[in-house]
């Protein structure tokens, strides 16, 4: 019993020291390594299926597919109407999209591109997630104030909840609850996806525009990406802010790489990605800043490698980053971000 307990005990010590020193290591550094051009149009989010190895990115008139082993381009995969996010689901077989302009969300055969079903949600679909606790497809419709639930297995709608304040991205946090930015009003909506309820919404002190969103540390910390250049982190049972980082202008997005204990800012303003360690939830870091390209504003990473694939374009002169800027003709491409260490 002396020695069972005595061995127990050790096995913790070392726990413990393995924890001590993965915070205390370096944290990855990382380069721009490569670029893959696609045909010209408009871009929104962005997804990598590690299942099929492939990059999916919603354009403005399709969903465009890179094979991320040959780096082969399928610049319409399937034809969309202002294409705004495409998710991989059911293991890479079926692909969601929200096609804004239709007001649909569709259900597209991964190995043919065919469309499956069309559900109306609502006006404008934009972001989508996939939520893990409840099997539930969420999507924001900004133009009808609504958040909408999915059953991605029927095809079939199973609720609407009012949101007003201009619906942004939204993420679950494994608990059947989700948090979405409400870009409109500078703050944080709480619902209950079980109940189908807007529980609360949290003002976002010093967020103007929070657009991309994460929920991390097991879903005890909100981090919100704001267009001033900063991005705030939220304390979820209380509501509190925590912190408030600085990252770059007119971002649209939070990548997250939970195996390397990353999330990423990309900015189209700056062109710049702003590098912050979540191996801590009582504390982020901002670890460094990347220089990318204007209009880099959204994204995904392989949780394969941790690359960062970073859709953009040259802007016409004078329009910066911003989300409604003109591209230069023959400019798209996909910067490819790697890690070096």
């Amino acid at each position: 019993m002396v020695s069972r307990t005595f061995a127990s005990l050790s096995l913790l010590l070392a726990g413990l020291g393995a924890s001590a020193a993965d915070a205390a290591s370096p944290p990855p550094a990382y380069a721009v390594t490569g670029r893959i051009a696609g045909a010209d149009g408009g871009w929104d989010y962005a997804s990598v299926d590690p299942a099929s190895g492939r990059l999916y990115v919603a354009r403005s008139n399709a969903v465009m597919m890179v094979d991320l082993a040959t780096a082969k381009v399928t610049d319409t995969f399937v034809k969309a109407q202002r294409a705004h996010a495409v998710l991989p689901i059911d293991k890479g077989r079926t692909l969601v999209e929200t096609d804004g302009q239709t007001g649909l969300v569709r259900f597209i055969d991964a190995a043919t591109g065919k469309v499956r079903v069309e559900v109306p949600t609502g006006i404008k679909p934009d972001a989508a997630f996939l939520d893990s606790a409840t099997g539930r497809l969420v999507v924001m419709n900004p133009g009808s104030n609504t958040v909408v639930l999915l059953d991605p297995v029927q095809y079939g709608m199973v609720g609407r909840i009012d949101v007003p304040g201009g619906l942004e991205a939204g993420a679950g946090d494994g608990k059947g609850k989700a948090f979405v930015n409400l870009e409109e009003a500078n703050a944080l909506a709480e619902i209950d996806l079980v109940a189908g309820k807007l529980i609360r919404t949290i003002p976002l002190k010093g967020c103007e525009g929070p657009t991309g969103i994460a929920v991390l540390g097991g879903g005890s910390r909100i981090l919100s990406a704001c267009a001033n250049g900063v991005a705030t982190v939220v304390d979820a049972a209380s509501g509190a802010l925590v912190q408030t980082l600085p990252v770059g202008h007119d971002p649209d997005a939070v990548i997250v790489d939970e195996a390397r204990g990353m999330a990423f800012v990309p900015s189209g303003q700056d062109g710049t990605l702003t590098m912050i360690r979540i191996a801590d939830p009582a504390h982020f870091t901002v670890t460094g800043t990347i220089r990318t390209q204007a209009g880099a504003r959204t994204g995904a990473v392989d949780p394969r490698d941790g690359r960062i694939y970073l859709p953009t374009a040259l802007m016409a002169r004078g329009e910066g980053g911003s989300h409604h800027a003109a591209a230069e003709p023959g400019t798209f491409v996909v910067l490819v971000v790697s890690p070096t260490r």
